[in-house]
């Protein structure tokens, strides 16, 4: 079934493979990347953060680490950053908790990807939706990467 995320990117012609597993939100990183065959460091997730100056931005971050919110910020050009409450998520992005994506947001933020993901020639993020997930090259999305956890 189709996305937001799969469409914008066939519509951007960026190649990628989908992988889909039982939707349980509850699923570890690690438990997500076995059930698609995924080294756990090659899953990314997505994290929404609002700024002091009240500007929103995403953090794409390996599943498995933390986002220092310090180097979030300086990343951002913010004094300092925050997780947004979960409740404001799907009001915001379109999206539910475990199927956040960076791509196909209602409105497009400020995007980062942690650095790490260049040690990857592919590397797996929400496709939009509780237990789907897309594999690809992030790099033609071109969005800053910085060093984030």
């Amino acid at each position: 079934m189709a996305t937001n995320v799969t469409r914008l990117l066939r519509q951007r012609k960026i190649a990628f493979t989908e992988h889909h597993y039982e939707a349980n939100p509850q699923l570890t990183a690690e438990e997500i990347a076995a059930k698609v065959g995924l080294d756990p460091k090659r899953v990314f997730k997505t994290l929404v953060t609002v700024g002091k100056s009240g500007q929103h931005y995403v953090f794409v971050v390996p599943s498995q680490g933390r986002l220092d919110l310090r180097k979030a910020a300086q990343a951002a050009g913010e004094k300092f950053v925050e997780l947004i409450p979960q409740k404001e998520l799907l009001p915001l992005t379109g999206y539910v908790h475990g199927g956040c994506s960076p791509i196909g947001m209602k409105k497009e933020f400020p995007t980062f990807v942690d650095a790490s993901c260049l040690n990857f020639p592919t590397i797996a993020i929400s496709a939009g939706k509780v237990g789907s997930q897309v594999e690809l090259d992030i790099r033609p999305l071109q969005f800053p990467t910085a060093q984030l956890c």
